[in-house]
């Protein structure tokens, strides 16, 4: 539990580098795709560590193997607006790796990814990126607090 929240930390920092330093100097959707990908990568961190913490309070009887079913435990499990939000933004951002996008204005300010998911335009931006990132560290703020709650100690200790 606390080892998945140390990988998810580790995670956040690679995504808070790559937002306002390489996208900041690199505007391209290359950087946009690796972001996503290391917010994929926490949130499996995160959305394990939630999961761990629930099997051992008793909610759940066992984890899932596939991202899919593991979302969809998660997204049961927890009802908090925070964990819901972020269980559908996971869901986008596996969607978005997978489909074709569109590159617009790269190398510059408004560098934007843009693509169809399920009949939907789909953009991606700077702005929007970092809004993301930002539910992002909530989720996992959220989770340190209700496994500190479980257990005394951080993972900064």
């Amino acid at each position: 539990m606390i080892e998945s929240l140390i990988s998810a930390h580790e995670e956040l920092k690679r995504v808070d580098h790559q937002i306002f330093v390489s996208l900041k100097y690199t505007r391209t959707c290359d950087v946009l795709i690796n972001i996503i990908r290391r917010m994929i990568d926490a949130y499996d961190h995160i959305f394990a560590a939630l999961l761990k913490s629930a099997l051992q309070k008793n909610q759940i009887y066992e984890i899932p193997d596939t991202p899919k079913e593991v979302g969809h435990l998660v997204k049961q499990t927890f009802p908090e607006d925070i964990v819901q939000r972020s269980v559908m933004l996971y869901f986008l951002f596996r969607k978005i790796l997978k489909s074709t996008y569109q590159r617009e204005q790269e190398y510059r300010r408004h560098v934007t990814l843009r693509t169809y998911i399920d009949g939907k335009e789909e953009t991606l931006d700077i702005d929007i990126v970092t809004e993301y990132y930002y539910t992002l560290r909530e989720l996992f703020a959220y989770t340190e607090e209700r496994i500190k709650a479980g257990s005394q100690g951080s993972i900064n200790d």
